[in-house]
């Protein structure tokens, strides 16, 4: 048994998530008996571009990206296939691995790594069961159900973000949201844990994928089910991900490669989750 981490599994491959506060996203190696032929496993191997041209091949069961006409690959080795309604995403995997110059550079495949995960990950029902339980637990740190008093411009962007968001989810889907002020634990009601468990169960793979990746990247279950929903677009959740750290920069100012940074990263991962929901033949 050896450990190879390719080019798309460091994004998806965690089983459990980080919690809200943590520093920083854990990520996981996924485990092979052996190595898995793939792009992506060659891509991660020379971290060079090795291939000439992309191309987008329709098949009878789906579409497939091409590298030099040979299909894409996921990290598990399956075919990255998509249906005939994802062709837009497919577009979107093709023109992260053309925009890749003589560098690899992983966090540019987004796209790639989001629909591997759904292909790889949520046909199978004991992951699918794993990942549901770790973002439910989510809703007991959520970001957006911890609120402070002060400062003021603070309070202010909650209740601009925040609880028209928080009024969305207990009307939509009737159930009790919790509202605190301390960081002690404080759990959600068992009934509304049932209720949007219920919610990710009736989740097709793309969508749980989606759900996922929004989810680690907001900390917040509330913010990403909104986005999978289509209540907020990517805009929307990135803003409203980031109030804390928008009260900050109003009052300290913007700390150059760090809140700047940060900024474009959210705004790509929720992007990408929010494309891979978009059905466009």
């Amino acid at each position: 048994m050896y450990c190879r981490r390719t080019l798309c599994s460091w994004a998806y491959s965690a089983r459990v998530l980080p919690t809200r506060t943590s520093f920083g996203l854990r990520r996981y190696a996924t485990f092979h008996d052996g190595p898995v032929v793939s792009e992506t496993n060659r891509a991660e191997t020379t971290l060079k571009r090795f291939w000439k041209t992309v191309g987008i091949d329709t098949r009878s069961d789906g579409i497939a990206v091409t590298l030099d006409k040979r299909a894409l690959k996921t990290p598990s080795g399956n075919t990255l296939l998509l249906p005939e309604s994802k062709r837009l995403v497919a577009t979107l995997i093709a023109n992260e691995w053309e925009n890749q110059q003589t560098l690899l550079k992983p966090h540019a495949l987004p796209m790639t790594s989001v629909a591997s995960r759904a292909i790889d990950a949520f046909g199978e029902e004991e992951t699918r069961a794993q990942v549901q339980e770790a973002l439910l637990n989510y809703l007991d740190t959520d970001t957006i159900c911890f609120h402070h008093d002060d400062p003021q411009p603070l309070v202010d962007l909650q209740a601009k973000y925040w609880d028209p968001l928080l009024e969305w989810a207990r009307t939509t889907f009737d159930v009790e949201i919790h509202v605190h002020t301390s960081v002690l634990f404080h759990s959600q009601p068992q009934r509304t844990k049932q209720i949007l468990g219920d919610v990710l169960a009736q989740m097709d793979p793309w969508e749980m994928a989606a759900m996922e990746r929004a989810t680690y990247v907001t900390k917040s279950f509330l913010i990403a089910l909104a986005l999978v929903k289509r209540h907020l677009t990517a805009e929307q959740a990135a803003l409203a991900a980031q109030v804390e750290v928008a009260s900050q920069i109003q009052r300290w100012g913007e700390v150059e490669d760090s809140h700047d940074v940060d900024f474009h990263d959210v705004r790509r991962q929720l992007g990408s989750a929010a494309c891979l929901l978009t059905n466009i033949p």
